[in-house]
């Protein structure tokens, strides 16, 4: 999984795990200014393009939610890492907490950047995609995957941050197509909801006020149906003033400061 390991070694334990389409590089703006003061953890999940399973004739890839979240749980071991922060980007934010759930010896704290647990609207419930959204996008990404990857990245990460979408849409399109498509038919397909309120791990919920994957009402929801993290205290919510569903590329500097005030604060 390509794990890396810097920093602050009497620091705590940050584990930052991207989401769909990207890998360990999602983080090289922010990383560096993290691991001044805490011990950090990069890796690439087996889906990722960068990921040794991505080539023609490797093991495999995980799509499974749950078998991602073992991933997780896995290298933690491998690496000795315990009672950890771990800072989830979109869909690995609900891996954490099926993660969390099963092996909460792993976590102290989790932090869901822009997760869901749902993208697919539902009467009473705002996900951020009608039904038929999904299956057209599906198809594209089918059809065409080296077409689509650049114009799913302007829209994910925004229009108005062009090196950021350039940098994204060099990671998505690395992916192996048929991983890309699994993978993306199980992050909008899923509905993980029935998840959050097992969730015991004290969590924090990071948003972009204007997020164009997720909208802020995903947030809304996940931290009431947060109830019983951070030991029934609930889920605190902090949201960053930027567009997009990549504040660790539209807004690093304040997305490292949203990051050491939560992580600091014990």
């Amino acid at each position: 999984m390509n794990a890396r390991v810097f920093g602050n070694e009497d620091g705590e334990t940050v584990v930052l795990a991207h989401g769909y389409g990207g890998t360990r590089f999602i983080w090289e703006d922010v990383a560096p200014a993290l691991a001044a003061t805490f011990r950090v953890v990069v890796f690439d999940w087996s889906f990722s393009g960068a990921a040794a399973t991505n080539k023609d004739g490797g093991e495999g890839y995980c799509c499974s939610y749950y078998g991602l979240a073992d991933e997780l749980a896995a290298l933690m071991d491998e690496l000795g890492v315990r009672r950890a922060a771990f800072v989830g980007h979109s869909m690995a934010g609900m891996i954490g907490c099926i993660a969390s759930i099963a092996r909460p010896d792993l976590f102290s704290h989790l932090v869901l950047v822009g997760a869901s647990p749902r993208y697919i609207n539902e009467d009473g419930y705002e996900g951020g995609f009608d039904p038929a959204d999904v299956d057209v996008m599906l198809a594209a990404a089918g059809a065409d995957f080296a077409a689509w990857a650049p114009r799913f990245a302007e829209a994910v990460v925004g229009q108005g941050h062009p090196s950021a979408v350039a940098r994204f849409a060099k990671q998505l399109g690395a992916m192996r197509p048929d991983a890309a498509v699994a993978v993306l038919r199980a992050v909008l397909t899923s509905d993980l909801r029935g998840v959050l309120p097992g969730v015991a791990a004290r969590c924090t919920i990071v948003h972009c006020a204007r997020d164009a994957v997720a909208p802020l009402a995903v947030a809304r929801y996940m931290q009431r149906a947060m109830v019983g993290s951070g030991g029934g205290g609930g889920t605190d919510t902090v949201v960053i003033e930027s567009s997009g569903h990549f504040p660790q590329l539209t807004a690093p500097k304040e997305f490292v400061r949203v990051l050491e005030t939560v992580l600091l604060d014990h």
